[in-house]
């Protein structure tokens, strides 16, 4: 019995289609092929004959029960469905049972979708018609371009399984994400989405599937800033499991074969061999043709030219000697019998042995072999090291007789993984070079291996202030293509990241970069002669040479040299201590001295007295005496003789803004970010700056740095974060002067400032680059804005919008109202208002302009109890009328008085008649001046008023005596004389 729709639908269609065509001519094997009905809710289904094309036969086959909906085959069958069983995979061909491959890339194969748009972040409309995966035989590219390209796959399970393919994402430029979407139309989680970057090999990358509907996504965004060029992705050997069965076998791929039955995959042909679609076998090239494994045809061999071989030597005899050697690149492709074809040149020739490394010694068999612990060499006899010094251990290669046992050389093939070449790195005596390689897109890899660090054991109790290892080479590169130079760093090979790259040709130079963590434990320097995509040996000339590494610190390294060290204490045999903080060993002495106030101790240099550094300007030393920092407090002492105190706090807390908007060529818009950590001491959170666009998310820290920011909604993330670097870790000093250790931030940067002068900030990092050989920097101009109580502005120069002129030394100008002065009683004034009524008022304000902000506060309005003007008035008026009353009547008196005098004066004149020099005689006598004459006068009447008035103030004769009456006078000279000044009055 059938059940449910479907059968239904398809039963009354085979019956339409039955009476219909019933004049047709009967169906042939060939005019038809089966497919299995939808399954019901028991698990069912029914075998179904479909036609191929409409309308070209009759008689189809019944329906049939089919297989139950688990039933599946196993790797290297198919599932023959006219017997509905499973069947080996015939040779030539190859069958993954429950899934499906995708190995050749011609076309787009069956069931892939293309699709590219506009990312949301571009203001300008852009053309993505173009800008998607595109096919290129063994794999597919995606594009390089701002615009977002999506390669999707719907796959229907019916079981959990699998999908695996492999990558190479070589750079960071590109979002590069792979999710996974449900019937729910659910993503997988973002984290597990992200892509590692792959330097040099194709990541394999495995994901299970559950059992039902998937759609798989793989996604990229491409930012190509500043016209830099990007590297695609490339995606190949795609494999789904989990399908319940495959009704066919896939032919193996051109230059690979299947020799079995039942094969689930293909084997790639072997070199000098080829093959055809479908092949079960590989054929061996024609004599002068060549071909690579897993090529699909062979070619001409070229003519051997000096390109084809390289040079060598062997291990040192007993005699001290070594042969120089030459040999054919393997595989050897090049025919020594074409015309102008060259030949191997001779070897043998003999050379004298270069000495060991330094931490070894020759032997008898004039073989190099490590020191014993507590000895050192340079390179020809080990000595023990002296008492009061310990040997300086690591590893120091400058003489390649031989390949270290801790290096190993490689060659990595974009295409294909690892190449047949046996080596790519020679020694060469004097230095290790890259070998002509098969081909000039190939990567020469060479790795070193160390196991550890450890600090020695006078910097045990001391490693806050020691750095832990420091590697450092020498190199050069000779190209006349794009060639690349890069180092790497990281756990191993396989996970290493890219610490500094070098382009074209480059002469001798050092390199060193600081190790500070024990995870960093392998090396690997990679030369790329070209990335132009052709099999041909254009640039095998091209070369890159290391001269030197050293790495320090490695447990297991040999010493070079032994150095002084303090000891614990006296005694011969005593151990190796480090100086006390703030202390520095002497040379060659092994006394600690102490540094100077205010120094640290160089962290690369902890010997001699250049290891005290002196702190900049107003900053201070650290407690582990490694660096100096600054606590945001400042004291400016001005042209005019005032202290200004600045406080910076309250801007130490990291600040990040971002650079004005920038454009690439299809219109998407990009930021320059900065975060700054301006100040603070010891436990301060640092600026942080990350990049989010590949799994490993490196991040940087510092005082300054920047990273490049995309607005994006490609994902949860708002904002794509990359190339993060650090500007500043170390503060160099903060002051007012514009140039400090060689440190520049000239006035006209910026528009000048009004009233007081900047304060700046100074700060260096550690990093060096090959455009920045000191390390970048960066100087922060902090500028008073007592108006600035929004938000604090930080800005770029005008004339460099990207922060920097000359890429290494960074400008900012952060206008902010904490950036001023604290106040103080100098910046206000006060204002007392008029007495209304009894009070008045005492008010203090700001002097203008204002620059100033914190400190002391503007004090609050003062009243106080005051005299009106309306009292004043009316005690004046009162005081000037009494006094005028007065005035007026001594006016008066003095008036009759000077009468008076002039009439005894002339009775006098008269009296005395014609004798003009005789004077009658005195009735008084004079009295020295302070005497009481009225004690002794006799009063025999009651005076008059203007009487006593006169007796009061009887003028003084002009010898300064005063005139007073005798006691002899007589009583009737008294009366006269009153008789005539009443006389006198009357008249």
């Amino acid at each position: 019995m059938l059940r449910g729709p479907m059968h239904l639908r398809h039963l009354l269609l085979w019956l339409l289609f039955a009476q219909t065509h019933a004049d047709l001519p009967m169906c042939k094997e060939s005019d038809y092929h089966f497919e299995y009905t939808e399954c019901d809710a028991l698990g069912s289904r029914w075998r179904v004959a479909v036609p191929n094309k409409a309308d070209i036969c009759t008689d189809l086959p019944d329906p049939v029960k089919g297989t139950q909906c688990s039933f599946s085959c196993s790797e290297g069958e198919f599932l023959n469905m006219q017997l509905q069983e499973c069947q080996k995979c015939a040779v030539g061909t190859y069958s993954l049972g429950t899934g499906v491959a995708f190995d050749e890339w011609d076309t787009l194969p069956p069931g892939f979708v293309n699709h590219a748009v506009t990312t949301s972040a571009g203001d300008a409309p852009a053309d993505c018609s173009n800008s998607t995966w595109t096919p290129k035989g063994d794999y597919v590219t995606s594009n390089t371009d701002e615009c977002t390209a999506t390669l999707s796959y719907a796959v229907s399970l019916k079981k959990p399984g699998t999908v695996s393919f492999e990558y190479f994402y070589p750079d960071d430029s590109i979002y590069f994400e792979f999710f996974i979407q449900n019937d729910q139309c659910q993503s997988t989680d973002s984290k597990s989405r992200w892509m590692k970057t792959s330097e040099s090999n194709f990541n394999k990358y495995m994901v299970e599937l559950s059992s039902g509907n998937n759609v798989l996504y793989w996604r990229t965004t491409a930012y190509t800033l500043e016209g830099s060029a990007v590297k695609p992705v490339l995606i190949k050997n795609i494999a789904i499991s989990g399908v319940a069965f495959t009704s066919e076998c896939f032919h193996c791929k051109p230059g690979t074969y299947s020799a079995k039955q039942g094969s689930a995959r293909c084997a790639p042909c072997p070199a000098e061999t080829y093959s055809n679609k479908g092949a079960s076998v590989c054929r061996q090239c024609e004599q002068d043709t060549y071909a690579e494994a897993g090529s699909g045809s062979c070619k001409p061999r070229p003519a051997c030219t000096n390109r084809d071989y390289f040079y060598t030597h062997t291990p040192c005899d007993s005699e001290g000697t070594t042969q120089l050697m030459y040999k054919w690149i393997e595989p050897k492709v090049c025919s020594e019998t074409v015309e102008e074809a060259v030949k191997l040149p001779a070897s043998g020739e003999k050379q004298t042995c270069p000495p060991c490394n330094p931490g070894f010694f020759v032997t008898n068999s004039s073989a190099c072999e490590p020191c014993d612990k507590g000895f050192y060499s340079n390179g020809k006899a080990c000595s023990k090291c002296p008492v009061g010094t310990e040997p300086v251990v690591g590893f120091e290669y400058k003489w390649w007789n031989t390949m270290p046992s801790n290096m190993k050389s490689d060659i990595s093939r974009r295409d294909f993984g690892n190449s047949g070449q046996s080596t790519a790195w020679e020694v060469a005596g004097e230095y290790v070079y890259t070998t002509p390689g098969d081909q000039d897109t190939d990567y020469l890899m060479l790795t070193l291996d160390v196991p550890g660090y450890r600090l020695p054991q006078s910097m045990v109790k001391d490693s806050e202030r020691s750095e832990l290892s420091r590697i450092t080479f020498v190199f050069e590169t000779t190209c006349t293509a794009d060639c690349k130079f890069a180092f790497l760093a990281g756990f191993n090979r396989w996970s290493n990241d890219e610490v500094e790259q070098w382009k074209g040709s480059n002469s001798k130079q050092s390199y060193s970069y600081l190790i500070q963590s024990n995870s960093t434990i392998s090396f690997t320097w990679i030369f790329q002669r070209t990335e132009e995509l052709n099999t041909e040996r254009k640039y095998s000339a091209d070369a890159a040479k290391i001269f030197s590494i050293h790495i320090t610190n490695v447990i297991g390294g040999v010493a070079s040299e032994c150095r002084r060290c303090a000891l614990s204490s006296a005694e011969a045999s005593s151990a190796c201590v480090p100086c006390p903080l703030g202390h520095y060993m002497v040379n060659g002495t092994g006394v600690c001295e102490s540094c100077p106030l205010n120094t640290f101790i160089r962290a690369d240099q902890p010997v001699g007295e250049a290891a005290c550094v002196k702190c900049g300007p107003n900053t201070q030393r650290n407690k582990a005496h490694t660096a100096c920092l600054s606590d945001c407090a400042l004291d400016v002492q001005t042209r005019g003789g005032a202290l200004l105190h600045y406080n910076f706090s309250p801007l130490s807390n990291v600040t990040g803004f971002h650079s004005s908007p920038r454009f690439t060529s299809k219109g998407l818009r990009y930021f320059h970010r900065f975060n700054l950590g301006l100040c603070g001491t010891e436990g301060r959170v640092p600026a942080t700056c990350v990049e989010n666009v590949t799994a490993s998310g490196r991040e940087v820290k510092g005082y300054v740095c920047q990273s490049t920011v995309v607005p994006s909604d490609i994902r949860s993330q708002s904002t794509v974060s990359t190339q993060p670097f650090v500007i500043g870790d170390t503060v160099i000093g903060v002051t007012t002067d514009t140039l400090l250790n060689s440190i520049s931030s000239p006035n006209w940067l910026f528009p000048p400032a009004p009233v007081l002068p900047d304060v700046i900030f100074y700060y260096k990092s550690s990093e060096t680059t090959q455009a920045c050989k000191q390390g970048r920097s960066g100087a922060i101009r902090l500028r008073c804005d007592p108006s600035g109580t929004e938000k604090d502005q930080i800005t770029l120069p005008s004339n460099c919008s990207e922060g920097t002129c000359d890429g290494c030394t960074f400008h900012f100008l952060w206008r902010s109202q904490h950036a001023c002065p604290l106040c103080t009683k100098n910046n206000y004034r006060e204002i007392v208002s008029a007495c209304i009524q009894g009070i008045q008022k005492t008010t203090y304000v700001w002097q203008q302009p204002l620059q100033c902000y914190g400190g002391e506060s503007l004090p609050a309005q003062t009243v106080s109890a005051c005299v009106t003007l309306d009292f004043w008035l009316k005690f004046g008026v009162s005081t000037g009328t009494i006094a005028a009353v007065l005035l007026i009547c001594i006016s008066c008196y003095f008036w009759k008085k000077t009468r008076k005098l002039q009439y005894k004066y002339s009775k006098l004149i008269i009296s005395s008649g014609n004798n003009e020099c005789e004077l009658p005689t005195a009735d008084s006598c004079a009295i020295m001046e302070g005497e009481d004459a009225e004690d002794d006068l006799l009063d025999l009447t009651k005076k008059s008023f203007f009487t006593k008035m006169r007796s009061f103030s009887r003028e003084r004769t002009s010898d300064g005596f005063d005139s007073v009456p005798l006691k002899s006078s007589s009583l009737h000279h008294q009366i006269e004389e009153e008789d005539s000044d009443d006389a006198y009055f009357k008249g």
